[in-house]
């Protein structure tokens, strides 16, 4: 259902005051005119500055007053169907005097035609009015949307440009509000006269500087490549298949969007890397979600940032969207203590990942497969869930010869690949890399390049996470083995199967 449709169904439902979380006031305050226009509704908006405006008998009405802005409601006549819009009126809720003048409005209104929209930049909703507003989301524009008003812009410097490359702006301007798209685009074209195909880097950096503003997710540089891990073939093999999935042509063939991938293992063992490796691999924009950035403190904001992520992560589409230890912000949902707030956030978030027809694909990891709720575990959620353990000494030495490629690529052949593999069992991608640049501090401190012995004496000293954690490995282990998950190596190490470079 779009945002006409779903607010025009609250006018008709008479529902009394509407909250709109959106930062594209301009742009929503359209729709709702839009909307009243077809349901004969006149429209009234008030700021705190100008008061009423746009109606020349109530102009500079309730100016600096928002008591009075909600006493304009009840003047007017009972049968007179009208919209009251009321900017950043978020700011006066804990006014004792608001908060009881908007709950004795809302009883009043349910017999009339007449309804309150609040349009605020974000949710601020007291606990005493959580029960008398209804939130409703206001989406960013969509591809259509986007294009319009890119050809209107393209329209005006007599440029013409091919469809293709039209479209591929348009793409990359998605996730973002129509004031920045207008304001990057009439950047571009105030430094060349005109629109490029070169200005998706301009448009891509403006994208970068608005999800660093929402704090929930965070734009992520993806340079890594399939090959700088070691091992994983299994994983490796699935995700190359998968290559071409997002593309038109997939389509047609009749292939659902991938959904994603829940990577399931010990520490250290290439679960991020491979996130990163994927977005690079695939050319897909990666974004970051930190989870403990969707809840906070106010009644119903949570949830409304929970919406926001999932708006903006669709908006970005295709995509990669990366969970990291998804396991520590939902894990022992019963336990917590928040009035039910992680389970509401979870039960909107795994809904999504059940429903979304989108191309967002997401990469979830987790270390303790214990804390996660079997829901996320059901299939529908991901595409696979895949083990990812200790590498195996095959895998050790790949791994070394890709950190060693890296670091002394003009002197590799002068290290025992074969020893390192063989003296460091049970260790993880991670502290091979630590060993590495521990061996690293040992050549430098003597003024020489360092040696496989250096890496040796490093090794010795570190005491690996699969000693001081065997329990909790011994645990993944069986649980792997009783086939909950496929592996992600085709190798057996010596405790677990699997491997990657580094975390």
């Amino acid at each position: 259902m779009s945002f006409n449709q779903e607010f025009e169904l609250l006018l008709r439902a008479r529902y009394p005051v509407i909250y709109i979380p959106t930062r594209e006031e301009e742009r929503v305050e359209g729709a709702i005119a839009l909307c009243a226009k077809e349901g004969h509704r006149a429209v009234y908006v008030w700021d705190f500055v100008d008061g009423y405006q746009g109606n020349p008998n109530d102009e500079g009405f309730a100016k600096r007053n928002p008591l009075q802005a909600l006493e304009l409601v009840e003047k007017l006549p009972v049968s007179a169907s009208a919209v009251f819009i009321l900017r950043d009126f978020h700011r006066f809720l804990d006014d004792v005097a608001i908060a009881r003048k908007l709950k004795n409005l809302a009883r009043t209104l349910k017999a009339q035609p007449k309804n309150v929209v609040i349009v605020s930049s974000q949710v601020t909703i007291p606990d005493d009015l959580s029960d008398w507003l209804t939130v409703l989301d206001f989406p960013l524009p969509n591809f259509s949307e986007i294009k319009s008003e890119l050809e209107r812009l393209n329209a005006s410097t007599s440029n013409s440009l091919e469809s293709r490359a039209i479209d591929e702006l348009v793409r990359s301007c998605q996730g973002l509000s129509l004031e920045r798209i207008r304001r990057v685009l009439t950047r571009a074209i105030a430094t060349h006269g005109t629109l490029q195909p070169e200005d998706v880097e301009l448009i891509l950096e403006e994208k970068r500087q608005t999800i660093r503003q929402t704090q929930i997710l965070d734009f992520y540089p993806a340079t890594e490549r399939i090959t700088d891990i070691g091992g994983l073939d299994n994983l490796k093999d699935w995700l190359l298949r998968r290559g071409g999935a997002f593309s038109e042509r997939a389509r047609q063939y009749g292939l659902p969007h991938p959904r994603g991938l829940l990577l399931v293992g010990i520490q250290g063992t290439g679960k991020s890397l491979t996130a990163k490796a994927i977005a690079h691999h695939w050319h897909l924009p990666l974004l970051r979600l930190d989870v403990g950035r969707l809840f906070a403190g106010l009644v119903g904001e949570s949830e409304s940032r929970t919406r926001q992520m999932i708006q903006l992560a669709e908006a970005l589409a295709p995509c990669v969207l990366w969970i990291d230890e998804i396991d520590k912000a939902f894990g022992g949902l019963d336990g917590k203590g928040d009035s039910g707030t992680t389970s509401r956030v979870f039960g909107t978030f795994i809904t999504w990942m059940a429903e979304k027809t989108s191309p967002v694909f997401i990469v979830a990891t987790a270390n303790n497969i214990q804390a996660l709720p079997p829901e996320l575990l059901r299939r529908g959620r991901f595409d696979e869930i895949f083990f990812v353990g200790l590498p195996s000494q095959e895998e050790r030495r790949e791994i070394f010869d890709v950190h060693l490629s890296r670091l002394r690529p003009h002197n590799l052949r002068s290290y025992d690949l074969d020893r390192l593999a063989y003296e460091t069992p049970d260790f993880s991608g991670a502290e091979i890399e630590q060993i590495l640049i521990e061996a690293m501090h040992l050549g430098f401190s003597q003024n020489r390049d360092f040696t496989t012995d250096d890496i040796l004496e490093a090794a010795s000293q570190l005491v690996p996470l699969a000693r001081t954690a065997q329990e909790q490995i011994q645990f993944l282990q069986s649980w792997a083995a009783a086939g909950k998950a496929r592996l992600a190596s085709r190798h057996k190490g010596n405790q677990m199967m699997g491997g990657a470079t580094f975390n």
